[in-house]
């Protein structure tokens, strides 16, 4: 068990990428963690919970809650950073992809943030939801048709707002990332080029991007529903 006065995080999609980057990043900061993805390994650091499952599956956001609960006695913060991004023509999207992408954008969000902020209220208020969008929500892109993404993650980023003003007066802030295209192994490297090409600035982000947005909005006690652009410039426009 942890004392009660350190702070908790909860990090979904935590195994690779902007998630596992987030791990580290909350780790310094001095918080335990409960990191939670389907592949992801046991971890040798003590202050780390790893947990197992499908975030689409609601049984897996009970299963992570509850352990956290149970190790480190408390929840602070969670950042719902799991994620699918399925880009296709909208006639071409399958009965397949629609549950996959719903299943793990929105589901993904819905349990573990609705058990999470149960837990801050009975902890006595106060706490932080941080969710990860895409800039395809406000700046649509004709050569990269993605609207699973947009309804998908803009959802998300409505439902950010609308938590941010449903608990302000409980302490629980409630605020969104909402990144460019970022150099992750969700993009081959093969297309990095092509990528940085769609951005105004010429390049992509680095997955350090947007952990530096997040640790921002952490230490940020006067910004609740703010929805902060990681995008090199795309949502000023092209």
């Amino acid at each position: 068990m942890n004392s009660q006065d350190q702070k908790v995080v909860v990090i979904t999609g935590a195994s690779q990428g902007i998630g596992a980057a987030l791990v580290d990043a909350y780790r310094k900061l001095g918080y335990a963690v409960v990191a939670t993805s389907r592949t992801i390994a046991p971890s040798g650091d003590a202050g780390v919970l790893t947990v197992q499952g499908d975030i689409a599956d609601p049984a897996t956001a009970e299963r992570v809650i509850a352990a956290g609960v149970e190790r480190f006695g408390r929840i602070d913060t969670l950042v719902n950073n799991a994620g699918l991004f399925v880009a296709k023509p909208f006639t071409d999207y399958t009965a397949d992809d629609y549950a996959g992408v719903t299943g793990v954008n929105l589901t993904g969000f819905f349990r573990i943030t609705q058990l999470t902020i149960g837990h801050m209220l009975a902890q006595g208020g106060g706490g932080h939801i941080v969710n990860i969008t895409t800039s395809l929500v406000d700046n649509a892109d004709s050569k990269v048709p993605s609207v699973l993404a947009s309804l998908t993650k803009g959802g998300l980023q409505s439902a950010t707002k609308s938590l941010a003003i449903e608990y302000a007066t409980r302490g629980i802030r409630s605020n969104a990332v909402s990144p460019g295209t970022i150099r992750t192994p969700m993009h081959p490297a093969e297309t990095h080029a092509a990528l940085a090409g769609l951005q105004p600035v010429g390049r992509l982000g680095e997955e350090s991007d947007i952990v530096d947005a997040v640790i921002y909005l952490e230490n940020a006690p006067f910004v609740t529903g703010e929805i902060l652009h990681v995008d090199g410039g795309v949502s000023a426009g092209h």
